[in-house]
């Protein structure tokens, strides 16, 4: 099994999986906040009469969904539950995480050292990754666009899936054959899980949707999943175990948070002399904090600067080391 490497960034961690220089599974964690794997003691304080679902609180005031609760559990009682899936962003809400009543022994939140560990994988703990395309990875996600050999593909999370667009000139069925790896290359990339749509351009033929089914299974191989076979309107359901928020989720649900993460990263990076200087978008000051600031200058041993400059997109802040 391909070892992980895991960076601690300031108020995030990222995982990488690499073939060569090139990252082909990422994953990506901010601390604070119910996590898969946490068990925790917690309060009932809502559930319906005769139902198994409920909603508890936790010692730290997040909420959750709780289903399979015994008919013995009240509102008001104090129950172990396990987190099943972390809460996750949408448009205009966010989706509670996932819990279940649990006979296990206190656990708090695992990091990303931790959840892979827990799967099996070998995982190295390093300083900084030794390539350099988490940037890059990040601009994807952000946009939500790859592009491929012929085409484009256009990645949405919606409340109710992760949706991907298909564009390009090339012919329908080339078209979804050149599109399959680098759909199955996102899915690792950004670690996506839960229920996905590939919207694929409309193939006619039912030799020609054999063909794309055969040839994203081979694609998808080793990655745990379900789907149907492409439709006659080229639209293929893949549904796979959902635990935390994707890259996806995260950039693009959070951008100003993702982007000061980045920047903070960026700025550790620094070499030469001199106080660093971080320039971004105003947006980006709130998730900027004193706390994170400071433990910027510990790690750099640095005067940290703030600059604002609003005409500067989100994700385009830059640190540089300034003249003291």
């Amino acid at each position: 099994m391909a070892e992980w490497l895991i960076e601690d960034g300031i108020a995030e961690q990222r995982a990488i999986r690499l073939a060569g220089d090139t990252i082909v599974a990422a994953r990506l964690h901010w601390p604070g906040s119910l996590t898969a794997g946490q068990v925790e003691n917690a309060r009932l304080i809502a559930r319906a009469g005769g139902s198994t679902r409920g909603t508890a609180r936790f010692a730290s005031g997040e909420e959750a969904l709780v289903d399979r609760l015994p008919k013995s559990a009240s509102e008001g009682a104090t129950l172990r539950l396990e987190v099943i899936r972390a809460a996750i962003a949408e448009t205009g809400r966010t989706k509670l995480a996932h819990a279940r009543p649990a006979d296990k022994s206190l656990r708090p939140a695992p990091d990303l050292l931790a959840a892979l560990e827990a799967k099996g994988h070998s995982v190295r703990r390093v300083h900084r990754f030794p390539v350099s395309g988490w940037d890059d990875l990040a601009a994807e996600a952000f946009s939500g666009e790859i592009a491929f050999d012929g085409g484009m593909l256009h990645l949405s999370p919606t409340p109710a899936m992760t949706l991907v667009d298909i564009d390009g000139a090339l012919p329908a069925r080339a078209l979804c054959l050149a599109a399959i790896p680098a759909i199955a290359g996102a899915i690792r990339r950004f670690d996506l899980g839960g229920s996905l749509g590939i919207d694929f351009p409309t193939l006619p033929d039912k030799a020609d949707r054999r063909a794309v089914d055969a040839a994203l299974e081979d694609a998808l191989t080793g990655w745990a999943h379900e789907r149907t076979a492409m439709n006659g309107f080229g639209f293929v359901q893949i549904v796979a175990r959902l635990e935390r928020p994707s890259l996806l989720h995260r950039l693009q649900r959070h951008r100003a948070a993702a982007a000061a993460r980045l920047l903070l990263r960026r700025a550790e990076g620094i070499a030469d002399p001199g106080a660093i200087l971080l320039t971004g978008h105003p947006a980006l000051r709130a998730h900027l904090t004193d706390s994170r600031i400071a433990e910027l200058a510990r790690r750099t041993g640095r005067e940290i600067r703030l600059a604002n400059d609003p005409a500067l997109a989100l994700e385009a802040g830059f640190a540089q080391a300034v003249a003291l």
